[in-house]
């Protein structure tokens, strides 16, 4: 079975952990290096998923550091055949019930991966906190944070 970090190779791994450190320096660095783990294990589900995903508060978390590492996140988006588009939106904890979030993590074990449960709270859990203010919604004209807007990913407009 592959874990998220099979996808992205220890120095691009570190390099995101880091960042996730600075924007969270309360944060124990395990717990960074597996919600880096886990969003790219819910990228790689997004990139063979037939509808929109949506992934969890802490893992939108590492999403965010992972995108400002430009080659690192154009690396791992080609290496799971197709390019991930992120397209905030205010927050709206109420839009997002446990029902979503299942279904990503079936996605993700679909897609051959392992799902750290501890990671995927319901929005309104601040147990554990993070930086990260954004959550997302399905694609638009301007895209979506689940896959291609321009349609020609690997199931359409994810």
């Amino acid at each position: 079975m592959n874990h998220g970090t099979a996808l992205l190779p220890d120095e691009d791994r570190a390099a995101v952990v880091d960042t996730v450190m600075v924007n969270n320096p309360d944060m124990a660095p395990q717990l960074a290096g597996r919600i880096v783990d886990e969003a790219v294990k819910y990228l790689a589900a997004v990139a063979t998923a037939p509808e929109p995903l949506t992934p969890s508060r802490l893992v939108d978390e590492e999403w965010h550091a992972l995108i400002l590492h430009t080659r690192v996140y154009k690396r791992l988006c080609d290496k799971i055949g197709t390019f991930v588009h992120h397209v905030p939106e205010r927050p709206a904890p109420g839009s997002r019930g446990p029902q979503v979030l299942t279904k990503t993590q079936a996605r993700i074990v679909a897609a051959g991966h392992t799902v750290d449960d501890a990671l995927w709270l319901a929005p309104t859990d601040a147990s554990i906190p993070v930086a990260a203010g954004c959550q997302h919604s399905p694609g638009g004209p301007e895209g979506s944070c689940t896959g291609d807007p321009d349609g020609d990913g690997p199931s359409g407009p994810n």
